[in-house]
């Protein structure tokens, strides 16, 4: 996991698997931010391969904590894999999604 953070907005890289081994230090980690009132994040994942409905929830979990205090989750250039699952699991429709040419994905 890569962190980069940016004026109000963190920018968390994932690559490889996103699943159930990688989303406990994956939560914790976001927990963190979000608890030291970092609400604006951006996921980036171009990188990964594959997403379990572990992760997936994870992000959902995020996207919701931030919204409530304000803040917005945007999904960064999700791999082609993670788009499919986002569109056959409707979530392109609840999460901002910014493709890798910065266009947002369409609704």
């Amino acid at each position: 996991m890569e962190i980069t953070i940016a004026e109000l907005q963190a920018t968390i890289a994932v690559a490889g698997r996103f699943d159930a081994n990688e989303t406990e230090a994956f939560d914790s980690f976001v927990s963190d931010l979000v608890d030291a009132n970092q609400c604006s994040l951006a996921i980036e994942l171009s990188q990964v391969n594959f997403i379990d409905s572990t992760a997936l929830a994870s992000l959902v979990t995020l996207m919701k904590r931030c919204r409530e205090r304000g803040g917005d989750l945007v999904l960064v250039d999700p791999s082609e894999p993670l788009r499919v699952i986002l569109e056959l699991t409707a979530l392109d429709q609840a999460f901002t999604v910014i493709l890798g040419d910065g266009n947002s994905a369409a609704a």
